[in-house]
């Protein structure tokens, strides 16, 4: 089934999220919409799911025009989506969330989800999905719950399949996987448009390629376009891919993390008996796959995890039984990884998000008195120099593009006295120009004498920016090993394998 926009606009007030945009996706084709975050990709993509409303053009599916008042008439009309961020409600199991909204009951009234679970069993069997429809989706991994979420849109018959920065949550095995399984949909006949940022993906999976910027379409490359000419087009001038930092002078260990264990509420330990060493002026890197203990680790160093033990030290300070409130006074930078929950407050401006955790003390606070010019005034220089873009910093922060939201974060952290920057997944989600400015000021963190601590799946980040890599695996630091290691070592190494072939 073809898919085709024809001078659709969309505007919220003075801004224009997209400008007349023409597009078309042919029957059975990986379209890749390319972009930077902000530039009107997921936008468009509403806009033919039904979720908003276009203020002018045209949507037709197989050369017909169609009107999409909402998600049913999309499903109608056989297109399906699968978001960003996923619509699954996680005490359901599966066959309950595939069903919901679309209720079926038996003779006797009662909810029928033996033939929505047959339905699921055969999906999962022709695309090798491997889905459980009784699992509990809060128990599946990431990966598995964006397979329901496509597995809810083919049950439902969907021609054309939309995938919204279907990667952004995934590890680097999720990925390929899920990279595969788009070719294996499009053999089968499923047009798939294939939002997303990332280069590497594009020139892997697209048939064709749409690049938008700033609500417009600006190009039509081939799919034999290098990264940079990608990128190129992405942000408007030329983008280096290449990290560049001059050898690490580091100096005395400014953090000391012994014997540290993490428990969840039932005694289970997710963290265990880790011990590392961070010196001022060195990027030490943690590599793993998600959900090996790295989240739970980078919150116990800033306070955030309550049942731990072991010590953490800081500049020669014991800090482990410090609240988080002095911790982040003691000298550390905290970048979370999940910023929308954890880096900001959605409903508070960006000139409140900016001072979350200095709006107490000078010079924005005279005793209890706030000094709202001042916040504001502040918040114009630090918005300037991190190059967030936005309309005014009155605007509430749920506004902002999901790279402007990190330079946010990083504004309010990186602007105040520190001693030690964790940063944790710090380019999750980002397009190539906001990645490139946040390795930017990593490295000027590092190159300034600070210690850096990053978290990160992404194997060409932790490489690109680390002096020193630790591999986690299972909650354990089973490798400590130096930058220039290979790729393929620290995949093996990140999968609890030895490159010897001895496993940990």
């Amino acid at each position: 089934m073809s898919l085709e926009l024809r001078a659709v606009t969309k505007s919220f007030g003075a801004l224009v999220a997209n400008d007349s945009i023409d597009l078309k996706v042919e029957d059975g084709q990986i379209h890749a919409i390319l972009g930077e975050n902000g530039a009107g990709k997921s936008t468009l993509m509403n806009v033919v799911y039904g979720l908003l409303q276009p203020d002018s053009g045209t949507i037709l599916v197989d050369g017909k025009e169609i009107k999409i008042a909402g998600p049913g008439d999309a499903l109608a009309a056989g297109i399906g989506m699968v978001h960003q961020h996923f619509m699954l409600i996680p005490v359901f199991t599966v066959a309950e969330n595939i069903v919901l909204g679309h209720e079926a009951t038996n003779k006797f009234g009662i909810l029928d989800l033996h033939t929505a679970k047959e339905e699921i069993r055969r999906v999962s069997k022709e695309f090798n999905f491997d889905i459980d429809p009784d699992a509990l989706v809060e128990n599946l991994p990431v990966g598995l719950q964006q397979r329901v979420e496509i597995i809810r849109a083919l049950i439902y018959d969907a021609k054309v399949l939309i995938l919204d920065e279907p990667t952004a949550v995934l590890t680097p095995q999720e990925t390929d996987e899920l990279l595969k399984n788009m070719k294996v949909l499009r053999d089968k006949g499923t047009s798939i448009v294939f939002i997303t940022h990332k280069l590497r993906e594009v020139q892997e999976a697209a048939d064709k390629i749409t690049v938008i910027r700033r609500g417009k379409v600006v190009g039509t490359p081939p799919t034999t376009a290098t990264q940079e000419e990608l990128a190129s087009l992405m942000v408007g001038r030329p983008v280096s891919l290449d990290v560049y930092k001059k050898a690490s002078a580091a100096g005395p260990v400014s953090l000391s993390v012994k014997n540290l264990n993490v428990r969840d509420v039932t005694g289970r330990r997710l963290v265990k008996n880790v011990s590392f060493d961070v010196c001022s002026g060195e990027i030490l890197a943690v590599a793993g796959v998600q959900g090996n203990g790295q989240s739970e680790l980078a919150k116990a160093i800033v306070g955030l995890e309550e049942f731990m033990d072991g010590s953490i030290v800081l500049d020669g300070k014991d800090i482990t039984t410090w609240s988080v409130h002095d911790t982040l006074y003691s000298g550390i930078a905290y970048v979370p990884e999940d910023r929308e929950h954890d880096g900001l407050i959605s409903s508070f401006s960006v000139a409140e998000n900016l001072i979350l955790d200095t709006f107490d003390v000078p010079p924005y606070a005279k005793g209890p008195i706030l000094s709202p010019a001042v916040v504001a005034r502040e918040a114009e220089l630090r918005v300037k120099e991190f190059d967030v873009r936005l309309q005014s910093v009155q605007d509430a922060a749920a506004s902002l593009s999901g790279g402007n939201k990190q330079k946010v974060v990083l504004a309010r952290e990186l602007s105040r006295p520190v001693k030690l920057v964790v940063a944790s997944q710090p380019t999750r989600g980002l397009d190539v120009g906001s990645i490139e400015f946040v390795h930017q000021r990593i490295i000027a963190e590092r190159d300034s004498g600070r210690a850096v601590l990053i978290f990160s799946t992404e194997l060409d980040e932790v490489t690109d920016l680390a002096d020193r890599i630790a591999v986690m695996y299972r909650g354990e630091i089973i490798a400590m090993v130096p930058a220039t290691t290979s790729r393929e070592d620290l995949g093996l190494l990140m999968a609890g394998v030895h490159p010897e072939g001895t496993h940990s």
